[in-house]
């Protein structure tokens, strides 16, 4: 056995992988190991307040983050801020959230970067909509009492299934509207 072999360090990472650590999460509590610190309260809380309120507009209470300066470069600024808002809805999934929470942020998260791909505009809505605030919020409402699903859950979800519904309606019926109006020329 080498002098490496032997280091603490290694000494840790067996005996998590035997399950003998005294680490606060336990073996096979998530869904991964690798990366851990990343799911963390402590780092996730960072990242949505860096993302939604790390800067304060002075003499005000408003509070805005990088998200929305980010989507200010054109294309990639968007796609950037999305995959930095994509983390707390993942560690959400690997920590064990119910799929109700899970499909509120993802619409969330959706509704940010489809949103914010407007110039300028939808940059202003990140501002003000924060997903990455709501979508912790969710993460630890859904942590601390898992089974907790309230009215407003559901009735987003309704409110996001009839936009859903007027989104796809409305492109058929103009369709079917002038399909009618050509056969009747």
């Amino acid at each position: 056995m080498g002098a490496e072999d032997r280091s603490p360090l290694n000494g840790e990472v067996a005996a998590h992988a035997t399950g003998n650590s005294a680490s606060p999460d336990p073996p096979g509590s998530g869904r991964w190991n690798r990366g851990a610190w990343l799911f963390r309260d402590r780092t996730l809380l960072a990242l949505e307040t860096l993302l939604d309120e790390v800067f304060r507009i002075p003499g005000t209470q408003f509070r805005f983050g990088l998200d929305g300066i980010i989507g200010l470069v054109p294309g990639l600024g968007d796609v950037l801020a999305g995959l930095l808002s994509a983390v707390i809805p993942v560690a959400a999934w690997i920590r064990g959230v119910p799929y109700i929470a899970l499909v509120r942020m993802a619409a969330n998260l959706g509704i940010g970067v489809l949103v914010g791909a407007i110039p300028f505009f939808g940059d202003i809505f990140l501002v003000v909509w924060k997903p990455n605030r709501r979508n912790y919020r969710l993460l630890q409402r859904h942590l601390g009492d898992p089974r907790r699903h309230t009215w407003r859950d559901w009735a987003f979800l309704l409110l996001l299934a009839v936009g859903l519904a007027l989104v796809f309606a409305i492109p058929l019926s103009l369709v079917v509207w002038f399909l009618a109006w050509l056969l009747a020329q």
